[in-house]
């Protein structure tokens, strides 16, 4: 993985690579939590200037996908001490972008991620392991 930092000192940018990987943990593990379907975490870094990762999930309905919303904010919020600078969609709550600034955070109902393919269309980008995440809240249970 190679994330952007605006820090100078290599302290600072361990310590934001650090804030980064618990805020994707945090984030993979509350969706998991809420049965959300095909996480999948793409490194955009290096194509996007402003954001490093998009971490790309999906609901059955829209209730399901307003509940992975919530308890992914609540998750980054415990881990973390963040919260989302902006929520887009959440009224429809067919496709809601939570904008943590470095990671955003899309959650889309199954038809909706189907037709955009966000995937597809950064397709270039590598993707970061879920699995990893998932089986660390294994052994810490």
């Amino acid at each position: 993985m190679s994330f952007s930092t605006s820090s100078g000192t290599e302290r600072d940018d361990q310590s934001q690579a650090e804030e980064l990987e618990l805020l994707l943990t945090a984030a993979v593990r509350a969706a998991d939590a809420k049965l959300a379907s095909n996480l999948v975490i793409l490194d955009v870094a290096e194509v996007l200037s402003v954001v490093d990762c998009f971490i790309i999930s999906s609901g059955r309905n829209t209730r399901q996908v307003a509940t992975i919303v919530e308890e992914i904010e609540d998750g980054i919020r415990r881990a973390v001490g963040r919260s989302p600078l902006r929520i887009e969609g959440l009224r429809d709550a067919t496709w809601v972008l939570m904008d943590y600034g470095d990671v955003v955070v899309h959650v889309f109902l199954e038809e909706t991620r189907e037709y955009y393919d966000l995937e597809h269309l950064w397709s270039t980008t590598p993707r970061i392991p879920v699995a990893p995440r998932l089986a660390e809240r294994a052994e810490s249970a």
